[in-house]
Formats: structure tokens, sequence, C-alpha cells
């Protein structure tokens, strides 16, 4: 059981930074000019850092956290992220 746990954590490992990988992939190939020529130097590195950054994480998941400061699960953290969502 012990060594199923190990080789699991090292398959996630890395899995983790290939997923990454893929979205500055994503974001690379979106990084093209009006005319829908490929941007290079700066204006390809800006649009590249502006795409990564709109695919953050959700902040309400991030805020769903109890008094103590610790995360909320299943219900609770459910209900938080649609109380922040604006959610009825």
């Amino acid at each position: 059981m012990k060594k199923i746990i190990i080789a699991l954590s090292i398959a996630f490992s890395f899995a983790i930074p290939s997923i990454a990988f893929a979205d500055q992939a994503a974001c690379e190939a979106k990084a093209v000019s009006k005319e829908g020529k490929p941007l290079y130097g700066a204006a390809k590195d800006a649009s590249i850092k502006k795409c990564m950054g709109d695919a953050k994480p959700n902040d309400c998941e991030a805020k769903a956290v109890s008094k103590d400061g610790k995360p909320l699960y299943g219900a609770a953290k459910a209900a938080s992220i649609k109380k922040c969502e604006g959610g009825k």
C-alpha cells in the first residue's frame, strides 16, 4: 500500500508541471497580432503573461476558509463559493 501511494505521488508530481506547460503552450498559440501574425519579443512576452494571468484559479475558492484560516470542504465550501460569486 505504501509503495502505491509513493508511486502515485511521483506520477502526479510529473503531471502537474505538464499541465502548466500546456497552459503556456496554449497562451503562446494565442499570441498573435490583430492581423493574425505571430508576435515576437516583448509583445509576445506581454501577451503570454496576460493570458497566464487570466487563467488564475477562482478567487472565491481561495477565500473559502474558516474563521481560523483552514480551508473549507463539502457543503460549507460550496456555500461560501456561491455566496462569494453572488449566487442565490
